[in-house]
């Protein structure tokens, strides 16, 4: 398996590694967590609007190094716009936590270029 594919799998865990922080508290009531989470305020309700936005960018990194596989693009540049995808989500989830909007969407922005470079990538051959 190459070092992109377990990037796949490293970005099917944010979401919930996100929603683990937002859930995370003394009080937490698990019978109606949704309900739960629609109340979060600050930290907590920043980490699961990162946990909804994980969700929406799963799919086409996904297919992206799916794609790249498929079309034999070159392997290095696979692993390398897979795995800066992955560290930048990671960094994106740290600052939409902290509050730091513009970073945050910085890094959201050089992460899709990383998805786009995959697609590329494919293109490319």
């Amino acid at each position: 398996m190459t070092l992109a594919y377990w990037m796949v799998l490293a970005c099917a865990m944010l979401p919930y590694l996100t929603v683990a922080m937002a859930k995370y508290r003394t009080d937490y009531d698990n019978s109606a967590p949704r309900v739960q989470l629609a109340a979060a305020d600050g930290a907590r309700l920043r980490a699961y609007w990162a946990h909804l936005n994980h969700f929406e960018a799963f799919p086409p990194f996904a297919a992206g190094v799916i794609i790249a596989h498929l079309a034999q693009a070159r392997q290095d540049w696979v692993d390398l716009l897979a795995v800066a995808f992955v560290a930048l989500r990671v960094l994106y989830t740290v600052l939409y936590v902290a509050d730091r909007p513009t970073a945050r969407s910085l890094a959201w922005g050089a992460a899709f270029l990383c998805m786009v470079g995959l697609f590329v990538a494919a293109g490319i051959g």
